[in-house]
């Protein structure tokens, strides 16, 4: 029995870890005022007729703390890289140098700024969300677990088990976020 208690709790904490990453993911999409490559990890290019991501057709890099540049791998896939970068409705003007593209990030209004704390936040309770679906999945599991002989002790013993690591993660997704909003309001 023990050994399906131990499934159920890997299962949980994975469940969990994906949960923290598509948290992180989230939170990088959410850009704090200096230029970072991964602000346009979304934009897709119309790359001969099928879509593909930017960074599969061109480098990605920044030029300083306020401008990221995109030097793709053709010449010709300039028009298709500044309308990729349009279309992802990011907020961005992209210009052509004839050799690559210039973006220029604009600092931020402490308003904006604000914005994003609260976008920020939002998706931690997205996160939490998550994170109590999975406590309820483990739970169920256990409940089967239950019906099948596991005892009433070890059934105790398991629910506050996945008490524990729901709040661990819990923990660790306010981190990220105290980490992210300190990112964000530092001008």
């Amino acid at each position: 029995m023990t050994e399906e208690l131990n499934m159920v709790y890997d299962e949980v904490k994975a469940a969990n870890n994906k949960t923290v990453e598509h948290y992180e993911t989230a939170l990088m999409k959410i850009r704090a005022g200096k230029a970072n490559p991964s602000m346009l990890q979304s934009v897709m290019v119309d790359y001969y007729g099928s879509p593909t991501p930017l960074s599969q057709v061109a480098n990605v890099n920044t030029m300083d703390a306020r401008t990221i540049t995109v030097q793709p791998w053709e010449k010709s896939m300039l028009d298709e890289i500044m309308r990729g970068i349009i279309n992802a409705n990011l907020g961005f003007a992209p210009q052509s140098n004839g050799e690559g593209v210039l973006i220029s990030v604009p600092p931020l209004t402490e308003e904006r700024r604000r914005d994003l704390v609260k976008q920020a936040k939002g998706e931690m309770e997205n996160a939490k969300i998550g994170f109590r679906n999975n406590r309820k999945d483990a739970l169920d599991m256990l409940k089967s677990l239950k019906e099948d002989g596991l005892s009433e002790d070890m059934m105790k013993d398991g629910e506050n088990y996945i008490q524990e690591v729901t709040n661990t993660y819990t923990k660790k997704v306010e981190e990220i976020l105290v980490t992210k909003e300190r990112d964000i309001m530092t001008i």
